[in-house]
């Protein structure tokens, strides 16, 4: 990590607010590599800790590591949660989550409720960096969840300066565009 990381986490919002046409071959290199996205049939808690502290090591993903288990449970186990898993050669390479979450704002007498998405986590575990997986983990994230029903209204996503150096650049070339930057002093 570089001095200036260790001084200012940037943070950087992302978002796409219309669905774009079917996937414009993000998924063929990946696809001819024997890579498969698969939804877990079961919510496993144990799934979810584990793969966010092995793909968040080196990215010092630190927001989750003291919970309970009774937190991870509770987590997993919420209905606006779905958790997906990467796998290469039937090997598990890496895993996305998509939260959807939902608010209802008031303007000019209006009420309007909007679905919208997040790509909670999302990466790679580390010995499949760098195989050009990355960007098909994306695509598929971003598919489904627009395929999540009811459609939202924007899938957004999150990354900072201490992610994989490529991951903003990963995020804007699939069609996110960035809405909010925010620069903090680092703790850690």
């Amino acid at each position: 990590m570089t001095s200036d990381q260790s001084k200012t986490l940037v943070t950087t919002y992302l978002e796409i607010r219309e669905r774009a046409p079917e996937s414009s071959g993000h998924m063929s290199a990946a696809s001819d590599q024997n890579f498969e996205i698969r939804e877990l049939e079961k919510r496993d808690w144990k799934f979810n800790r584990e793969m966010y502290f092995k793909v968040g090591e080196n990215w010092e993903w630190l927001d989750k590591r003291p919970w309970t288990d009774q937190q991870w449970k509770d987590y997993a186990n919420d209905p606006n949660l779905r958790t997906f898993a990467g796998y290469f050669g039937n090997k598990l390479a890496g895993y996305f989550e998509l939260r959807r979450s939902s608010t209802t704002g008031h303007t000019s007498h209006v009420t309007r409720h909007t679905d919208e998405i997040e790509i909670a986590y999302f990466g790679l575990l580390p010995k499949f960096i760098g195989r050009g997986l990355g960007g098909a983990l994306l695509t598929s994230a971003i598919d489904h969840a627009w395929n999540w029903s009811p459609t939202p209204s924007r899938v957004w996503v999150h990354t900072c300066n201490r992610d994989h150096p490529n991951a903003l650049a990963n995020y804007q070339a699939r069609g996110f565009k960035i809405y909010k930057v925010e620069r903090e002093a680092a703790s850690l």
